[in-house]
């Protein structure tokens, strides 16, 4: 069997339904994040697609879990069993400010227009309460963070992976290390675990052996 794996999509469900119809014989993908439009809508897709949060989705949607046919939400921290798949997710984007946060507690005021309101989401980012729980998870196939492990070097050398990345890899040791954030296709080695950086939807894909979880790499 194999699975399809996308990177961010942002709205473009056309690119990512497009992908899907044309390997109508996988039974399931895979999304490191930011999955909804710029208006935070989100629409079906032909194949059943299993997906983290990204630092730009709605993230009333996600505390509702309502969404379209085919879209399922992996929360931070569980293990899902996907097809006999063992997948953990960490979604989200890391902020030093909201770290020691509960994650049930990170502020979502309403503000006067919706651009500002997205900006004082902070359930886009992740909590330490979420990595200790990521870090104690055992026998997952298959990690997806939205943010880089270091080193992920961006902007004329500057550091943008995040140390937090590492300590779950370090301490869960999934075969197969999934991320997105950076719209780049980045094959690498993090704590020992093979780790890829996805493109976005537009650009590529991957296609990942179930047994082997050796992957494909595929321009959409």
């Amino acid at each position: 069997m194999v699975l399809g794996v996308l990177g961010d999509i942002h709205g473009d469900f056309d690119a990512a339904a497009c992908v899907m119809e044309r390997h109508a014989d996988v039974p399931f993908w895979l999304c490191v994040g930011d999955v909804a439009d710029a208006a935070g809508r989100y629409h079906p897709l032909p194949s059943p697609l299993y997906w983290i949060k990204g630092n730009n989705d709605n993230f009333d949607a996600i505390a509702s879990g309502e969404f379209p046919a085919n879209l399922h939400y992996i929360p931070n921290g569980r293990v899902l069993s996907i097809h006999g798949l063992q997948v953990a997710g960490l979604g989200g984007t890391f902020a030093p400010t909201m770290y020691e946060v509960a994650a049930a507690d990170l502020p979502h005021p309403k503000k006067a227009s919706v651009r500002a309101t997205e900006l004082a989401d902070r359930r886009r980012h992740f909590v330490r309460e979420e990595v200790a729980a990521c870090q104690a998870l055992q026998g997952v196939d298959v990690f997806m963070s939205h943010e880089a492990p270091r080193p992920f070097r961006v902007n004329r050398g500057i550091e943008a992976g995040k140390s937090q990345i590492n300590e779950v890899l370090a301490a869960m040791r999934p075969r197969l290390h999934l991320f997105g954030h950076h719209h780049r296709y980045t094959p690498s080695t993090a704590e020992g675990v093979p780790s890829v950086g996805l493109d976005l939807v537009s650009k590529s894909y991957l296609l990942i052996d179930r047994n082997t979880l050796i992957y494909q790499h595929l321009p959409s």
